[in-house]
């Protein structure tokens, strides 16, 4: 084909229709005036080449930023459970739904994963890579702020945050395995009351935290946009205020009576001192409570566009970052000062914990640690020859 409009003097091969001239833009003169102009197809849209850049959702962007604010400011709870039965009872409450809200975005996002080359591509880049570069930073951290220089760097025992890559390598891997069965939810949650009373799991992989989650995750694989809708309306957001204030007392009251232990899903039962048939009750109690707490979450969750709706792209790099600060801080002995554990003390420290994870989230911080969080690794992995024949017929 060619750019000319006349390539073979008189001998014209036929054009195609004319478009319509811009706004101002006077119309060509047609050759035979009595002929009447051909008019354009009024829905051809014009073609292109470049992808439409998909439109990210406002409310799970701002979902994923309250999600991680609460994980920085329970973090920040934890040193003062012991002298403060309020902070105590924040922590548990706060325990009780933000790393399942945070697993069943992730669940809800992970829905067309399949085997696609470019899609496992993305999971080794965007999961297992840096998974890999922060489990070293953490221990060599460890060794050097934490006084232990002889802790080893070992990839099969996640230290700290690294867990939750590993859990979302293994989830995403078996998310084909979640849409062929009849009843995965029931499934999941089986798997997750059997690991509860499984002592003999170890600490590999944190296998105890990848089969407790897992539940979230699963429900969040078929989750669909009405039942976000569902939470989200009115006579919901008003029947989670006295449902937040109850679990607010419940926790208040169980807190010298139980250990929170249970909320990190870490460990068995048995581990935790208790009774076999214990982890079965716990392990049900409290994904009926995280389901109910979360949806509470979500129904308070704005939906139009915020100040910090741009912050919902980084949380993960915040999630992995602040991991250092709050482990700092126990290192450093930062919650050894009297002033911390006054009220005045803990709304500073919340408030400083906040700000801390909303600064971790933002683009610039982004751009500095892209190359562990999303490297490209081109180099690493052969070309995709569908991709690269879709290119060609491109050009």
């Amino acid at each position: 084909m060619t750019n000319s409009l006349y390539p073979h003097g008189s001998h014209r091969s036929p054009l195609p229709p004319a478009a319509r001239p811009a706004d101002g833009v006077p119309a060509p003169r047609t050759l035979h005036p009595t002929a009447p102009p051909t008019p354009a197809p009024a829905s051809a849209p014009a073609r292109t080449d470049a992808p439409k850049p998909k439109q990210r959702d406002a409310f799970f962007d701002n979902a994923k930023y309250l999600a991680i604010v609460f994980v920085a400011m329970g973090h920040c709870w934890e040193p003062l459970t012991d002298g403060s039965r309020t902070a105590e009872a924040l922590y548990m409450t706060v325990y009780t739904f933000h790393m399942p809200a945070f697993i069943l975005i992730s669940g809800y996002f992970s829905r067309s994963f399949d085997m696609r080359p470019d899609r496992l591509r993305r999971l080794i880049t965007g999961v297992a890579v840096p998974y890999v570069l922060f489990e070293i930073a953490y221990t060599l951290f460890k060794r050097t702020a934490g006084g232990d220089p002889s802790y080893p760097i070992s990839l099969l025992d996640p230290w700290y945050l690294t867990w939750f890559l590993v859990a979302l390598f293994v989830w995403r891997l078996t998310t084909p395995l979640w849409k062929i069965i009849r009843w995965p939810i029931p499934v999941a949650v089986a798997v997750a009351v059997l690991a509860s009373v499984s002592p003999e799991l170890g600490d590999d992989l944190d296998l105890q935290r990848v089969l407790q989650f897992l539940p979230f995750f699963v429900l969040g694989l078929f989750m669909k946009p009405e039942h976000f809708q569902l939470v989200r309306r009115r006579e919901v957001r008003i029947l989670s205020v006295p449902i937040v204030l109850g679990a607010l007392a419940l926790a208040y009251w169980a807190g010298p009576r139980m250990t929170s232990a249970w909320f990190y899903h870490r460990d068995s039962a048995q581990e935790l001192g208790a009774p076999w048939w214990a982890g079965v009750v716990m392990t049900l109690a409290l994904f009926g409570c995280s389901i109910v707490l979360t949806a509470c979450f979500f129904a308070w969750v704005p939906r139009r566009k915020m100040w910090f709706t741009v912050l919902g792209a980084g949380t993960l790099y915040g999630y992995l970052l602040h991991g250092f600060l709050a482990k700092g801080s126990r290192f450093w002995n930062w919650f050894d000062a009297d002033w911390v554990h006054t009220p005045a003390g803990q709304i500073a420290v919340t408030v400083v914990a906040a700000a801390v994870i909303t600064v971790l989230c933002t683009p610039p911080v982004q751009r500095i640690f892209r190359f562990a969080m999303e490297p490209k690794m081109e180099w690493a992995f052969k070309k995709d020859a569908t991709a690269v024949a879709r290119a060609r017929a491109r050009t």
